[in-house]
This record gives structure tokens, C-alpha cells and sequence, in this order.
């Protein structure tokens, strides 16, 4: 009797969806598919919440607070992704391994900003000297800390929304903080120039020195750290750390070699395909609808946009991702007089807005919603904000107001607002 060879088993059987990055939009989707996803990250932690690193620094968490579920073993690859094979739909990583997929999502996220300064990097030298640091991983956030002690000078450049949260972590870690911003207020992004003001005097308030129209030419370094950072207008801050909070760009260089289709960010459609059809992109490395908006909430929901395609039996007939309207909401902790703050929209006004704005100076409250024809459009709200969450909705939903105004009636009426 002739005995039949058994065909080999293939060691690792093509998984259905690879997940480029362990970051908000890439943790999300892999849990919500569960065992049909391999998820490969290059941060030597866990997933964590990259929004609350933030609180990490000020040390009010601790960085196992803020991790992410992690996905079963097996289905987490700790690698870096070097090159995608798109013709053998394959995904070839630093540590030698090849991962093959049927369908790639790319969460490959965004990179810090590093403004040209003069004197940040020596010839040659493609990492940060020392005494300089991004602020956008776990790595960096963990650095900071340990560098930020009671005393230590620290100039932190660019002031929106994360150069203001790493100013305001910093000083309350005793920290002398410097804030150098280019443009004329803070968060020109999110807030309007009254708010911004009150932003402004919060931080100040709490001992950090604000800088606007403030430009950074140069920094100077002994001994290969920097220690002092050169004003355009001549003047030089001696500092012990120095902290680039200039935004951030879309990491696309995985999906630009490869071919797809890339602007700023890997150009999607309304079912995040890229111009792959095997291949689809979300959070902040996605460009969906000529914007890349780099924002947690984006992020999210196209996680979940995405999962949902991915588990339905016909996914191009899955519900398209239509785009998020986010709204900022952050609190800047003060042990007597903490600062709320909410924006959402736009909150410049054009000469046919109807404009409702509230202040109170001595309760440091704001309140501003632009309303547009029978629209709401934008709003920021500063200090106590029981109103924010009806305002929201009405915003979100970019329906009519009702005929009796009842969102803004709720604005008005509030007790804050007095």
C-alpha cells in the first residue's frame, strides 16, 4: 500500500485584515475586529491614549492608566514596518518578518513638526540634541518627565493646543516655562481672540511667561545639548529644556513609496479606500475629503466606519464615512481656579453672522456661538459650560435651529452667563 505524502501546512495563514500602527485609530479598529486582525506597532509600549499624555507629564496619570486594551497574542507584531509589497500584498517589517494580508489598513498616524531652527541639528545628525524634545509618544512624554524637575527652565515653542497643554503640564511640575508663539494669540485654531485672551491670562496666572508674535530663529548648544534659544528679534532664553510643540504632518512615507495616491496625507474616499483597492487609510495619516485633520475624533470614527465595512458581507455597501464634526473640550487643571474650555466649528464671524457673546470677567466665564442663516456654525465657551453639550448637538447635527432659538435661549439663561 503506497502511503500518501500529507501536503505541508502553511506556518502562517494569510490573515484577513493587517493593521498598520497601534495608535487611537489603529487600536480601535483592530479591537473592534477582533481575531481577523493582526495589529503591527513600533512603539515598544503597550497602545496607550496619545490625548492623556498630556496628564502623564503633569504627573496627574500614571502611563499604565492610559494604556488601550491590548490585542490577544499572536495578533500583535511589536516591528516596524519597512516596505509594502503591494504586488504580493505583503508587508515586509525591520525584523525580518513578512506579513502578508488580504486587506492593509495604514494608522500609520502623524510625525512632530521640527521647525528649521538654526543650530538644532549638527551636521549630519538626524536625532534631537539634548536637552530638546518633541512631544507626541509615550518616549517623549516619559523623557520630559524625568527631565522636568522643580526649578528646571523650560521653553516650550508653538502655542496651540499642545504647546498650551505641555506649558500648563510643565508648570505643574514646578517647572519655569517660557511660551514662544509665532502667531499673534493662542490656539488661533479653536479660539477666537477674547478667549484666547483668557487662555492667556490662565497660564500667566499660574507662572508660565507667554510670548506671542514671538519667533524662534536658533538655538545654541554646549556640550551637545541646548542651552539657550535665540529670539528673531535678538534676545536669548537660557533654558534647560526645550520643548517643540509646532504640530504635526501626516507619516506617509510607507504609502508614498509604495505608489498610493498621497497629498498631504493618503488620499482617501468615502470608504477609506486608498488608490489601492486592497489597502485603506485612517486617523491622522488619512486625507479624506481634501482635509487631514490629525484630531483624535476623526480618528475614531472612521475606526469604527471602517470596522463596520470590514465585518459586513458586501463592505462597499456599508454605510460611507461622511466626515466628523469635532469638538474640542479641554480642561487646564488649577487647584483654585481650573479652566474649562470648549470649541467647536469656526468661531470667526462674517459681516451676516448673528454673534451672542457672554462675558463675566470677575467668574472668568466666555461664552460665543456664531449663528449663519438658520444655522449654528461655530462657538467657543470658556469657564463653566452646562450649555456645551446642547450647543453641540445643535452644531453637529448642522440642522436648522428651532424657529424659538432654544439652544442659544439655553445659552442665555444659563446661570454662568449672568
Amino acid at each position: 500500500m503506497t502511503q500518501r505524502t500529507p501536503h505541508p501546512r502553511t506556518p502562517h495563514p494569510r490573515p484577513r485584515v493587517v493593521v498598520l500602527g497601534a495608535g487611537l485609530a489603529g487600536a480601535r479598529l483592530a479591537a473592534r475586529l477582533g481575531p481577523d486582525a493582526v495589529l503591527i506597532g513600533e512603539e515598544p509600549h503597550a497602545p496607550y491614549n496619545r490625548v492623556l499624555l498630556t496628564d502623564v507629564l503633569a504627573g496627574r496619570y500614571g502611563p499604565e492608566l492610559i494604556t488601550l486594551p491590548e490585542p490577544a497574542p499572536g495578533s500583535y507584531l511589536r516591528t516596524r514596518a519597512v516596505r509594502l509589497d503591494r504586488a504580493d500584498r505583503v508587508v515586509l517589517c525591520e525584523d525580518g518578518s513578512r506579513v502578508p494580508y488580504d486587506t492593509l489598513v495604514l494608522a500609520t498616524g502623524a510625525n512632530p513638526v521640527l521647525p528649521p531652527l538654526r543650530g538644532l541639528f549638527a551636521p549630519g545628525a538626524t536625532e534631537l540634541p539634548g536637552g530638546v524634545h518633541a512631544f507626541r509618544t509615550m518616549a517623549d512624554c516619559l523623557a520630559l518627565s524625568a527631565a522636568a524637575r522643580e526649578g528646571t527652565r523650560a521653553v516650550v515653542v508653538g502655542g496651540g493646543l499642545l504647546g498650551v497643554c505641555a506649558a500648563r503640564a510643565l508648570a505643574d511640575r514646578g517647572v519655569q516655562v517660557i511660551l514662544a508663539q509665532q502667531g499673534d494669540r493662542l490656539m488661533e485654531r479653536q479660539l477666537d481672540p477674547d478667549a484666547s485672551r483668557l487662555v492667556h491670562r490662565h497660564l500667566t496666572d499660574l507662572g508660565v511667561e507667554v510670548h506671542t508674535e514671538c519667533r524662534v530663529r536658533g538655538v545654541r548648544q554646549i556640550d551637545g545639548a541646548v542651552r539657550s534659544v535665540e529670539l528673531a528679534d535678538g534676545y536669548v532664553l537660557g533654558t534647560d529644556l526645550t520643548v517643540l510643540a509646532c504640530g504635526v504632518r501626516p507619516r506617509t512615507g510607507l504609502a508614498r513609496a509604495a505608489g498610493l495616491d498621497v497629498r498631504r496625507g493618503v488620499v482617501v474616499d468615502d470608504h477609506l479606500r486608498t488608490s489601492d483597492p486592497h489597502i485603506r487609510a485612517i486617523g491622522d495619516c488619512a486625507e479624506h475629503a481634501g482635509e487631514a485633520r490629525c484630531l483624535a475624533a476623526p480618528a475614531l470614527d472612521q475606526a469604527d466606519a471602517l470596522a463596520a465595512a470590514l465585518t459586513s458581507p458586501d463592505p462597499d455597501s456599508a454605510r460611507p464615512y461622511s466626515g466628523t464634526r469635532s469638538l474640542t473640550r479641554l480642561t487646564l487643571p488649577h487647584r483654585e481656579h481650573p479652566l474649562d474650555l470648549a470649541a467647536f466649528g469656526d468661531p470667526e464671524t462674517r459681516p451676516d453672522d448673528d454673534v451672542v457673546r457672554l462675558t463675566d470677567a470677575t467668574r472668568g466665564t466666555y461664552r460665543k456661538v456664531v449663528v449663519r442663516g438658520d444655522r449654528l456654525v461655530g462657538g467657543v465657551l470658556l469657564g463653566e459650560l452646562t450649555a456645551v453639550g446642547a450647543l453641540a448637538r445643535a452644531w453637529e447635527s448642522d440642522e436648522p435651529l428651532p424657529d424659538d432659538g432654544s439652544p442659544l435661549l439655553h445659552l442665555l439663561t444659563h446661570d454662568g452667563g449672568h
